[in-house]
C-alpha cells in the first residue's frame, strides 16, 4: 500500500534506442550506463543473473561489461563475496561533480548559515525532472539513514523542494511531470492527485516558499524554496525539515520561511 524511502529510478534499460540514428553515439557506453545504474534502486549486492536481468542485456554482455569495470575499480565484490556493487571510484566522481558544479559551491555557505541559524535539517537537491537528487546535506539531530546520503533521490511531485520547484513551472508541465511519476503514497498523507499538487502549488506560489507534512515520514515537516538559474528557470531547491514533535506546521512556516526565501533568492539568477 505505501512505498520505503528507498530512492526514485529513472533507469530504463531500453534508454539508449532512442538514439539509435545518432552517429556519435557509443553504444558500449550505454552499456556501461546501464550495467552500472542497476544497482540505483537494489537493497544488496547484484549477482551477475541479477545484473544481466535488470540491464536489459545477455549474460555473456553483462559478464564482460562486469569485468571491465571491476577492473577499472567502478564495480567490486561485496565483502561476503554475495554479489557486485558500485566501487570506491563512483565516490571519487560524485565528488568531483559536487565540487566542479558552480551553483553548489556558491550554495555550501548559504546553506551552513542556515543550518547555524535554525538548527534544523538542511538540504540543497538538483532537480532532474520527476525527481529531485540530494547533492547537499546538513543533518540535524534526529534522522534516519537515508537522510543524511548525498545522492539520494525523493519525488518532485509531493515534497517541498519538489513543490517549490513546480510553483515556477506552467500547468501544463506540472501535469506532464505528475502524469509520469509514480504516485504511490509514502503516508496516508501523501498527496496522489494532480488537483491536490496544483493546491499545494497554488499554495507555494502565494506563500513564497512550500510546506510539506507528514509527505514522505510520518513526523516530518519540511520547507521548501526554489533555486532559480540566469533565466529563471529552476535549477533546484533548498530543504530545511524538522520534527512535528517540536514544531506545528504554522509555527515551523513562520518562523524559518523568511530565511528560506532569503537563502533561496541570494543563490537564484546565477550564470
Amino acid at each position: 500500500m505505501f512505498r520505503e524511502l528507498t530512492g526514485v529510478s529513472t533507469f530504463d534499460p531500453a534508454e539508449a534506442e532512442q538514439f539509435g540514428e545518432d552517429p556519435l553515439f557509443v553504444r558500449a557506453a550505454a552499456r556501461a550506463v546501464a550495467i552500472l545504474s542497476v544497482f540505483e534502486m537494489t537493497p544488496k549486492p547484484l549477482t551477475l543473473s541479477e545484473i544481466s536481468e535488470l540491464s536489459g542485456m545477455d549474460r555473456s554482455a553483462t559478464q564482460r561489461m562486469v569485468h571491465t569495470l571491476q577492473a577499472l575499480g567502478m564495480i567490486m565484490r561485496d565483502d561476503e563475496d554475495r554479489g557486485y556493487l558500485p566501487g570506491k571510484r563512483i565516490l571519487t566522481m560524485a565528488c568531483s561533480s559536487l565540487r566542479l558544479n558552480p551553483i553548489l559551491q556558491k550554495a555550501t555557505p548559504v546553506l551552513l548559515e542556515l543550518r547555524r541559524r535554525s538548527h534544523e535539517r538542511v538540504d540543497m537537491s538538483l532537480w532532474d525532472d520527476t525527481r529531485l537528487i540530494y547533492a547537499l546535506r546538513m543533518p540535524s539531530k534526529h534522522e534516519i539513514f537515508t537522510a543524511t546520503l548525498t545522492g539520494n533521490t525523493v519525488p518532485t511531485y509531493c515534497t517541498a523542494g519538489g513543490l517549490a520547484v513546480l510553483s515556477r513551472l506552467s500547468d501544463a508541465e506540472i501535469a506532464d511531470i505528475f502524469a509520469r511519476s509514480d504516485v504511490t503514497p509514502f503516508t496516508p498523507q501523501t498527496i496522489t492527485t494532480l488537483d491536490q499538487v496544483m493546491a499545494e502549488v497554488q499554495a507555494t506560489r502565494q506563500r513564497g516558499h512550500a510546506v510539506a507534512v507528514r509527505q514522505l515520514l510520518h513526523h516530518e515537516i519540511a520547507l521548501g524554496v526554489a533555486v532559480l538559474d540566469g533565466q529563471g528557470r529552476p535549477v533546484g531547491a533548498i530543504h530545511l525539515a524538522g520534527s512535528l514533535d517540536e514544531h506545528s506546521a504554522e509555527d515551523f512556516s513562520a518562523r524559518f520561511g523568511s530565511l528560506l526565501r532569503q537563502a533561496g533568492q541570494s543563490l537564484s539568477g546565477y550564470r
